[in-house]
């Protein structure tokens, strides 16, 4: 019996998250597991590889089983930009704080999509913002530089 991929959007996306959870699960083996009560540093990287697996698992198995679409073109330009605002995020929130680096991610992030309007960027920005400060600086205390003062 050979095994035909009906949906090979769903078929190489499963195979994604299939060797992302894969990944995490393989990285944290030599971290302390713990228990759920008392969770270790490797419970969380575990646990979220082995779901993530799982759902690549799944999606592959549909594929198999489901009609669906083909895989009709690669957006470069749009998974640049992403990786692009999240690299800005990650080297910008030290120097200059967390609202900057916030309003740095949005704006990068949102050019790589197809519609651009700043009206809605900036109102993205105050409610992602807000939502930071709320729940990392306020709600959790960690210690993160707010402005670049």
């Amino acid at each position: 019996m050979k095994l035909r991929i009906r949906s090979p959007r769903d078929f190489y996306s499963g195979l994604i998250f299939l060797l992302f959870g894969s990944l995490a699960f393989f990285m944290a083996r030599d971290y302390p597991l713990g228990s759920a009560v008392r969770m270790g540093p490797g419970y969380f990287p575990s646990v979220l590889g082995a779901l993530l697996a799982g759902l690549g698992l799944v999606i592959v198995g549909r594929s198999l089983a489901l009609e669906g679409p083909k895989v009709t073109g690669f957006a470069l330009r749009s998974l640049i930009l992403v990786l692009a605002a999240v690299l800005a995020f990650g080297l910008l929130l030290e120097p200059v704080g967390l609202v900057v680096a916030t309003v740095a991610l949005v704006v990068i992030g949102c050019l790589a999509g197809t519609e651009f309007r700043w009206r809605d960027v900036a109102i993205l920005c105050v409610i992602l913002i807000a939502l930071a400060l709320g729940l990392f600086v306020y709600g959790l205390g960690l210690p993160l530089k707010v402005w670049p003062v």
